[in-house]
């Protein structure tokens, strides 16, 4: 049974992308601390692993072409939030590291959310879920 889970994105330049999440609030792994070939972010409360490698590199993980992520949506990646605020609080953050917000806050009663674009163009969503909410 698998016991982790790493998400690999392509990047133009590591050190810019980790520089990007690091002022958005991720934490960033020291393993990979000071390296040019790799960069590893460690997200929510799971540890979720995301690596940022460099499209060359990531290139000769999967043997196919990149995906422009700013033309072509290659993948969705959803983060939870704890509250409202904490989703508007983010979309600040994301706007003043040079990411861009592409789905402003919505409210759809039980989830509120919001979507933003990385400086590779790679697209994540942020979310606050109230289940209490849910059928009701």
């Amino acid at each position: 049974m698998p016991k982790d889970i790493w998400i690999n994105l392509p990047v133009k330049d590591v050190r810019k992308s980790s520089a990007f999440f690091r002022e958005i609030g991720f934490t960033l792994n020291k393993q990979f601390e000071g390296q040019e070939d790799k960069a590893g972010l460690i997200i929510g409360e799971k540890n979720v692993a995301v690596m940022l490698f460099p499209e060359d590199t990531f290139r000769n993980f999967t043997s196919s072409p990149i995906a422009n992520a700013g033309e072509a949506s290659e993948v969705l990646l959803s983060i939870g939030a704890d509250s409202k605020e904490e989703v508007d609080e983010l979309l600040v953050k994301v706007a003043a590291a040079g990411g861009t917000i592409y789905s402003k806050p919505h409210d759809a009663g039980w989830m509120y959310g919001a979507g933003f674009a990385d400086l590779d163009g790679h697209k994540w969503n942020v979310l606050y879920m109230d289940f209490s909410k849910l059928n009701g």
